[in-house]
């Protein structure tokens, strides 16, 4: 049926009154001329997929944030734009994503910058681990990042110090992170060390310098390596995660929290061809999704980490400890050295680091000033149990 006979087919049958037969015919007129010009209206069936994988398990709670994100880029565009959220290995290896990325092989990832430290040791400031770089947690990270002028150096880092053709966003709060999993109790940093333990990345570094003997290996592979005897202790996440994994069917302590990733953040990036030929609109709502996700995606990992605990307790027996403070301090001490001699061999190392260093002395010592102390109420309310 032509345009035209359309509108004739729309006329009502029976005498309309003035007014409405003004409004069928202005509507009428109005797609005729869009016919002559060629133009057609924009149809809400035509939507457009984008194929992103991560580096997460398919069961991992990681992977959960993920596709949370792409539930909430379809309902913001009403449809228009759609992610595949892609687990890992599913097109490319888990590592390879990045460059993937950049090469188009997908239209982006979801991952951790710390994993991309072969390339770049300033790629672990970005993902704010160790330490929170400098004691920063989630809020104070996002600061530096969205009004600190954190984002710009991050894809300053991906493009032109990588060369990479990449946008990124951080999307993914998958902290705080426990110090890990043994087989026997540590109550001194001379304890910790000699311990053959499954660290990766720049944590497994540090540690090595604390004196652990660090082996590298996926999740997977943890727990047939503590039951074989191959590894004394483990770090994976803590909560929910190390309880899917199985970690309190094989080890009996667990330590909370680590200072390597107090508030370790992840990240969702674009090939930025594919970015920059999405709408304007459609780039903003990216971004709204990324910021809500992250944050309700956050709470609910709480929530589940606080259950996994209880469980842990309960079904296992699993005696859930805290670290040695002198442990912890000799954390931030090795990181601080390792940080200089970064610091001295980048100088883009060094522009990142000053600038979070910057940011955080701002506003570091003025929340500490502002906030109660979180152990305050909590300890009035529910009081700790000694260990």
């Amino acid at each position: 049926m032509q345009r035209s006979e359309l509108c004739a087919a729309s006329m009502p049958k029976r005498r309309p009154s003035l007014a409405r037969r003004a409004l069928t015919l202005g509507a009428c007129a109005l797609a005729l001329g869009f016919s002559a010009l060629g133009v057609t209206a924009p149809a809400s069936a035509q939507s457009k997929t984008l194929k992103l994988q991560s580096t997460w398990p398919a069961s991992s709670t990681n992977q959960d944030n993920f596709k949370e994100f792409a539930e909430r880029v379809d309902k913001l565009t009403a449809g228009a734009l759609k992610i595949d959220a892609l687990a890992a290995g599913q097109i490319v290896p888990p590592f390879e994503i990045l460059d993937a990325t950049h090469k188009k092989v997908i239209d982006g990832g979801h991952g951790i910058s710390y994993y991309w430290v072969g390339k770049s040791k300033a790629a672990t400031l970005f993902s704010n681990t160790p330490v929170g770089i400098v004691g920063m947690d989630h809020m104070d990270f996002m600061g530096w990042l969205y009004e600190g002028g954190g984002l710009e150096l991050w894809n300053e880092l991906y493009q032109k110090e990588l060369k990479l053709n990449v946008v990124v966003l951080p999307v993914l709060p998958a902290s705080p992170q426990a110090l890990g999993w043994f087989k026997r109790p540590i109550q001194t940093v001379d304890d910790f060390k000699g311990m053959k333990c499954r660290q990766t990345g720049i944590v497994a570094e540090l540690y090595k310098r604390m004196g652990q003997a660090t082996v590298n290996m996926p999740g997977g592979e943890i727990v047939p390596a503590a039951e074989r005897g191959t590894i004394d202790c483990a770090e994976w996440v803590g909560g929910i995660e190390d309880l899917r994994l199985g970690l309190p069917q094989v080890f009996k302590y667990h330590y909370v929290p680590g200072m390597h990733e107090m508030a370790s953040i992840g990240e969702v990036f674009f090939n930025k061809d594919v970015w920059d030929g999405l709408s304007p609109q459609q780039r903003e709502a990216i971004k709204s999704a990324a910021t809500e996700t992250f944050f309700r995606w956050w709470v609910r990992f709480q929530k589940q980490n606080a259950e996994a605990l209880e469980e842990m307790q309960t079904k296992f027996g699993t005696q859930i400890l805290q670290p040695p403070r002198d442990l912890l301090i000799e954390t931030m001490k090795v990181w601080d050295t390792m940080a200089k001699e970064f610091s001295d061999a980048d100088p883009f190392f060094k522009k990142v680091y000053e600038s979070q260093k910057a940011y955080g002395a701002k506003v570091i010592p003025a929340r500490r000033f502002m906030f109660p102390p979180y152990s305050f109420a909590a300890n009035h309310y529910f009081p700790q149990k000694k260990q």
